[in-house]
């Protein structure tokens, strides 16, 4: 079964660390005169920096560290606005401890009326 869980967290960690490699990739491209040298360098820079960024920021694991840099040199901002509606919001991920109940599922006792 797909644990749905783990990918948005790893997808949610992959944007934090697309924002970083995109803005250490735009600073330093001048060094590389060629496409598709830059194409290689963002790649050895996302696998890089983000197997560090998880190892040091998160709990995950070394594997998923990969998975994570993978998802950041692809687009995870892409990724996660295609599965937005298959996902739960990210304050729902944050704040495991309720519980939302719609207004007509209520019981009132005689005390609340």
């Amino acid at each position: 079964m797909l644990n749905l869980t783990l990918l948005q967290q790893m997808l949610v960690v992959a944007i934090a660390l697309s924002v970083v490699t995109c803005a250490f990739i735009q600073k330093t491209k001048k060094f590389f005169p060629c496409s598709s040298c830059l194409v290689i360098y963002n790649f050895v820079v996302n696998f890089i920096v983000g197997t560090l960024f998880c190892i040091t920021f998160t709990s995950v694991t070394f594997p998923n560290s990969l998975w994570v840099s993978f998802f950041s040199f692809i687009g995870a901002d892409t990724i996660y606005k295609s599965l937005e509606g298959k996902l739960k919001d990210y304050s729902s991920l944050v704040n495991n401890d309720y519980i939302t109940v719609s207004k007509a599922n209520i019981i009132k006792t005689e005390s609340d009326k």
